[in-house]
């Protein structure tokens, strides 16, 4: 049987699409299935992108908006058993958090522990990092606990920063690994061949003096080094 998954979300929702992209390509091979998607923002562009491919979508309960659902209320009635937060900007509240230990993990545009914490999303992780003069960013996926950009890290693959590199010319590079890194440990997490007791992390061997390109074959070929990363 097939894991049961709610991505959350707060934006436009390209995360999801690369996760629905690469179940579709998995086919009868993948290991669970999207069936909610759920945004602290009404108007978000991920609940018509869910909407587009059938999948149920919601508006969660916030200080502005208190009568919408509610989060534990909604993953409850979905039977939900792994959540994915995809750009989503909420702190989650401790008790669903709790409830779902080891089975809530987040996707985060940097190489934690750096670069996270509060405030740390969209444009301000990336300017931080070229603040900071680092040579390599890169995307993380963790599991998620109380605090944010905190609990156990899963999986990392590093992004080089060029050259001539503002803060949207380096998202928009380390969104493209966001977009094959995260769907590949949703899989595997579905499956049950990533837990939060066995991870122990993987990732390509960050060197910062290591001069990263990512032509378009380096693209191509992505997902085919991610995918032997899970197999080594």
């Amino acid at each position: 049987m097939r894991s049961r998954i709610a991505v959350l979300a707060s934006g436009g929702g390209t995360n999801l699409q690369s996760i629905v992209d690469h179940f579709d390509r998995l086919g009868e091979r993948r290991s669970g299935d999207v069936v909610l998607v759920a945004s602290d923002r009404g108007d978000a562009g991920v609940l018509e992108r869910a909407r587009r491919h059938g999948i149920p979508a919601a508006a969660l309960a916030t200080r502005r908006n208190p009568n919408d659902a509610a989060i534990a209320d909604l993953l409850e009635e979905h039977s939900i058993d792994l959540v994915a937060l995809a750009g989503y900007l909420q702190l989650v509240p401790t008790e669903v958090v709790r409830r779902y230990a080891g089975r809530m993990v987040n996707v985060h545009p940097a190489l934690l522990p750096s670069f996270g914490g509060p405030g740390m999303y969209g444009r301000r992780v990336h300017q931080a990092v070229l603040d900071a003069g680092a040579g390599v960013s890169g995307a993380t996926v963790h599991f998620v606990d109380e605090i944010y950009d905190h609990g156990r890290i899963i999986a990392q693959w590093p992004v080089p920063v060029l050259a001539g590199d503002d803060a949207a010319s380096l998202a928009a590079r380390v969104l493209r690994v966001e977009h094959a890194l995260y769907p590949r440990v949703l899989d595997a997490l579905a499956g049950g061949r990533i837990t939060i007791s066995s991870s122990v992390g993987f990732g390509a061997h960050v060197d910062q003096n290591v001069a990263f390109l990512f032509t378009a074959r380096d693209d191509a070929c992505l997902g085919e080094a991610i995918d032997s990363a899970f197999q080594e």
